[in-house]
């Protein structure tokens, strides 16, 4: 699903975008904007956690400098979601290999949903 990932940018099943993105188990790709550029709150997560996953997986920039708050993680979490946070390059890989790993399995598709932070 992921290809790849470059400072700035990340291509989608072939599809190029260069703001941060949103991308669901489903294969859809939604831009995901936060209030503040390098702080993410539990608003910011609020329409993943709404679309019920079993895991989010955030990728906080090239140098993980985007902060995840314990508000937002706890937001997450008290709802039952796993999470996963790591530098973008990194939390793409993960999602990736939940995502393939799941669809080898018969008949189960985990819903996993990467919040990706694509610069600092």
């Amino acid at each position: 699903m992921i290809q790849e990932y470059r400072f700035g940018s990340i291509t989608i099943d072939g599809r190029i975008y260069n703001y941060d993105v949103e991308v669901r188990w489903t294969g859809e790709v939604l831009t995901w904007q936060r209030k503040e550029s390098h702080i993410i709150e539990a608003g910011d997560v609020e329409r993943a956690v709404k679309a019920n996953p079993e895991i989010i997986v955030i990728g906080t920039g090239a140098s993980g400098v985007a902060m995840v708050t314990k508000e937002a993680q706890e937001f997450i979490k008290e709802k039952g979601i796993e999470l996963i946070i790591d530098k973008t390059e990194e939390a793409t890989k993960t999602f990736n290999i939940i995502n393939e790993e799941s669809e080898e399995e018969e008949g189960v598709k985990r819903k996993i949903i990467g919040l990706f932070h694509l610069t600092c």
